[in-house]
């Protein structure tokens, strides 16, 4: 990420860094000696709009924490994501960088006026939303997290 998007969005520091691996179980007996323990779950038939278009979808997630910043491992298990798309591009590891917002859907319009695209996104609630990145040419994407509850 260019210093010029953090500075033009007046994002504040990286609050999670998530890894796209095939194989969860692998994946979190590799990462404890370095992050700690792990707390995993399963994120099972979750509607999300992808692309501008809803999609059911599954992924399995295991964090921890590295001081302030949240490391998640995420494994890809059905539907249509940003970590699929990662795996079919022949990436596996790090795929993106995480910044809480107060407003997601503001600096969604302010990311894609940067050149960014609008991927992943979801609304759970009053205060809680997700919202996934992309930059053409760039395997990094952005989430944006807006928590208020």
């Amino acid at each position: 990420m260019s210093e010029q998007l953090q500075s033009a969005m007046n994002l504040g520091p990286v609050n999670q860094i998530g890894f796209v691996v095939k194989d969860l179980a692998k994946a979190i007996e590799h990462y404890t000696p370095l992050f700690g323990e792990f707390n995993s779950f399963d994120v099972f038939d979750m509607e999300w709009e992808y692309r501008g278009s809803p999609d059911v979808s599954s992924i399995k997630i295991a964090i921890a924490n590295s001081g302030d910043v949240e490391i998640e491992l995420i494994e890809w298990v059905s539907g249509k994501t940003p970590h699929k798309d990662f795996l079919d591009a022949g990436h596996e590891g790090l795929q993106h960088l995480r910044f809480l917002v107060d407003n997601l859907e503001e600096k969604v319009k302010q990311a894609e006026g940067l050149g960014y695209q609008s991927v992943w996104y979801k609304r759970f609630g009053v205060g809680l939303a997700a919202a996934y990145l992309q930059r053409e040419g760039d395997p990094l994407y952005i989430e944006l997290f807006e928590n208020k509850t």
